[in-house]
């Protein structure tokens, strides 16, 4: 199906025409090919005004006016220009009617379609093992998961989610999960608690799953994703990235990172799970206790123990200590990647962004090389 470059397969994609597979390499060519992606950010953009359009019906008096004055020309009667404003008005709604038909056309062509009374807009679900439910009624073997429905397992059951065409979710036991949106600019999850398993193909920022404490970002990868019964919640990344995301607080987590987040807080500071275990309980003090004291003993712990490639939890939290102690975090990545010639300690303690971004670029290989 496809050629070198896929812009001519921008709209199939954008509307789930398109199989698994072919969806994967489109996201894979996407991904890699700054000509095809600017081109499918213009027309998501596009497309992403289209659905909020609100559509009007035109007055029927219109129509009869319209039908009064067309009877009343005679057959090749062309109308002459008149300082009249009326036949300008005509033409105006003319444009208008043509217009809006045609966005109804395109529209009723492009909307789901029912297909023997199930929405092609609902995620396909499988039954793997145990007892599942989609609403109230159980599933057998094979089931839809339509838009504000819930998906639950038990304690001894899981379910597989294909995810449009966009990738896939296994959903262990013990889990609530409920599709929250699918459009083609918009897939959306919402996982209240248990656990779920994401493996996504798609171009960044297609997939999300909303949980109580943070938004989950597909970035293209793959991630497991727990949410307890107090609704904090664990990121561990296995493949690519993902974003973790509450108003202003963002935390990016490459693969063989996790990342906690509280109810309240939002996203912790991203580790690698390598790390020493006092490293890891020394940063949830350092993200979450509400006590100064306790946060400024466990930040020096946790510089104490910093590899290279903790750079990436010392570049989080520089916006999120205090200004004194911003100063030890900028001697410790110093000492383990310097700095680009243009950034400076005063500078970064300021957290002036052009700065951080381009220390930021040269810590990233490292990130993404482990």
């Amino acid at each position: 199906m496809f050629s070198r470059h896929v812009t001519k397969d921008i709209s199939a994609y954008c509307h789930g025409e398109v199989s698994a597979a072919e969806a994967k390499y489109f996201s894979e060519h996407i991904m890699a090919c700054v000509k095809c992606r600017s081109q499918f950010e213009e027309i998501k953009i596009g497309i992403k005004f289209a659905e909020q359009l609100s559509r009007f019906p035109a007055p029927e008096t219109l129509w009869r006016d319209l039908e009064t004055r067309l009877d009343k020309c005679p057959q090749g009667f062309v109308v002459q220009p008149r300082r009249s404003v009326w036949p300008l008005r005509f033409a105006a709604a003319a444009v208008v009617i043509i217009f809006v038909a045609g966005l109804g056309i395109w529209w009723k062509a492009h909307s789901p379609k029912p297909i023997n009374n199930v929405a092609v807009a609902s995620w396909g679900v499988e039954r793997i093992n145990g007892t599942i439910k989609i609403g109230t009624a159980g599933v057998e073997d094979k089931g839809q998961l339509a838009v504000g429905e819930w998906l639950e397992t038990g304690s001894d059951s899981c379910a597989h989610i294909d995810v449009s065409s966009i990738g896939q979710v296994e959903v262990d036991s013990n889990t609530r999960v409920r599709l929250v949106q699918t459009q083609p600019t918009e897939h959306r999850l919402e996982l209240a608690r248990g656990k779920m398993s994401a493996r996504i193909w798609a171009p960044p920022r297609l997939f999300f799953v909303d949980t109580p404490s943070a938004v989950a970002a597909d970035l293209g990868c793959a991630y497991t994703l727990e949410v307890d019964d107090h609704g904090a919640s664990l990121l561990r990344v296995t493949s690519g990235w993902v974003a973790l995301e509450l108003k202003d607080r963002e935390s990016m987590v490459p693969a063989g990172a996790a990342c906690q987040t509280r109810p309240g807080v939002g996203p912790g500071t991203p580790y690698f799970e390598d790390a020493a275990p006092e490293f890891r309980q020394s940063l949830t003090k350092v993200d979450f206790d509400p006590d100064v004291g306790v946060r400024t003993l466990a930040l020096t712990e946790v510089l104490n123990r910093s590899r290279r490639q903790d750079t990436l939890t010392l570049w989080h939290l520089l916006p999120r200590v205090e200004v004194e102690s911003r100063g030890k975090i900028y001697d410790k990545l110093a000492r383990l990647v310097p700095p680009p010639a243009n950034v400076t300690r005063e500078g970064v303690i300021q957290l002036d962004e052009t700065m951080l971004n381009s220390w930021r670029s040269v810590m990233e290989d490292l990130w993404t090389q482990l």
